[in-house]
């Protein structure tokens, strides 16, 4: 039996590019979806990169003009994995052409553009929004989210969350997550981002106050690209001799309270030599504790507390067992265990359950979440541009 079909457009072919289109070829074979995604348009600015990514992952059709392709009466969702200074402006004109937009993280590259997000979406009551937390879906995280809403960490006195990167050396050229005018921010945007959606997504409480922040620029000129990326972070970037001015922020470290009255910290740096993709977190709660590490994704630890002290200990749960853990009945027997691209494949399947009126898994971020992050990121920056104490209410 036939269903009926979910006509996609995605605007952008690097990185995300390849994610998503991954993700929506893979999410029908593996979830019993109640609509059917179809990969109909891809949009980019190049027309023969385009053809060529277009044949490789099965898009149906191109286009090099996004303004006119959201137009498409044809098109149901539009999915935009651009640089963060275009998130705006292209979700804005989707939800005005009455279309369903999905849309990478982080939400904007400015508060302002966040905001003017929001309320577009507001103002768009038949259309969905969701924002690209994969990390929600990693099987661990979405343990972790149930283990929190269930009891298990009571009353929290501790949250550390931290992303760790060493890619960003002097060597790397100019690429546009170096510049404040296309990225927003740095490492800010970039990391910090997953991690206090994290933090919001597991503990179900808001960051209330940005107690201190220090930003940090250790490279501030890069040679400019004479060849872009092939489709990873920076992999394949070359540069020339002239050089340019770097003015993100390469790590930022801050300290918070959250509403419940549990303390945080929040730590992201592109130049933590040795961590090549360290996303993770620890909350200590009254009743038990929970530790993730993505490069150890297949696992979440637990602690209980509750138990007689002769038995307390810290806990490897391997979260691949279809019927206890999210998502893993989708994927492959016990220990058979999953990768990066699961994580946008669960995200492209709950969209798609959404969307049909079913229930996701977990709660998937829509504008209006994801704008309570980029609040945070503000008052973040602002506290380290400022050098004092910044509530999170003063952003609005």
């Amino acid at each position: 039996m036939s269903k009926t079909a979910l006509n996609i457009c995605l605007i952008g072919q690097k990185f995300m590019g390849r994610t998503h289109s991954n993700a929506y070829l893979k999410a029908a074979k593996f979830f019993d979806l109640p609509l059917d995604p179809v990969m109909h348009t891809l949009v980019g600015r190049n027309a023969a990169e385009l053809e060529e990514f277009r044949v490789r992952w099965g898009w149906k059709h191109m286009s090099t003009d996004w303004r006119k392709t959201i137009q498409d009466p044809a098109i149901q969702l539009v999915d935009i994995g651009t640089p963060n200074n275009m998130h705006a402006e292209m979700s804005i004109a989707a939800l005005e052409a009455g279309k369903h937009v999905a849309c990478e993280k982080p939400m904007a590259g400015t508060i302002d553009q966040a905001r003017q997000m929001r309320d577009a979406a507001r103002k768009a009551k038949n259309q969905k929004t969701f924002v690209w937390y994969n990390y929600r879906r990693v099987p661990a995280v979405a343990l972790a989210y149930q283990f929190a809403r269930e009891g298990k960490l009571g009353k929290l006195f501790h949250v550390r969350a931290q992303y760790l990167q060493d890619w960003a050396g002097p060597d790397v050229p100019l690429i546009w997550r170096f510049q404040k005018s296309v990225a927003g921010s740095g490492a800010n945007g970039d990391l910090n981002a997953h991690i206090i959606d994290m933090a919001r997504f597991i503990t179900g409480e808001e960051v209330n106050e940005i107690e201190g922040a220090i930003a940090e620029t250790f490279v501030k000129q890069r040679k400019l690209p004479s060849q872009g990326p092939s489709g990873g972070i920076a992999g394949g970037t070359k540069g020339g001799g002239a050089m340019g001015p770097s003015d993100v922020d390469d790590a930022m470290i801050f300290l918070a309270r959250m509403q419940g009255g549990a303390i945080a910290s929040f730590e992201s740096t592109r130049f933590a030599t040795g961590n090549e993709n360290r996303n993770g977190i620890e909350i200590n709660g009254e009743k038990g504790a929970i530790k993730f590490d993505f490069e150890d994704m297949n696992h979440l630890y637990y602690y209980d507390a509750t138990a007689p002290r002769k038995q307390q200990g810290w806990t490897q749960i391997m979260v691949t067992h279809g019927g206890d853990h999210p998502y893993a009945g989708n994927w492959w027997p016990d220990a058979h265990v999953i990768g990066y691209e699961h994580g946008f494949i669960n995200q492209a399947a709950d969209m798609v359950m959404v969307l049909g009126g079913k229930q996701p898994v977990v709660p998937l971020p829509d504008f209006e979440d994801a704008y309570k992050t980029q609040q945070v990121l503000e008052a973040a920056m602002m506290s380290a541009e400022q050098r004092r104490p910044v509530k999170v209410s003063e952003i609005n």
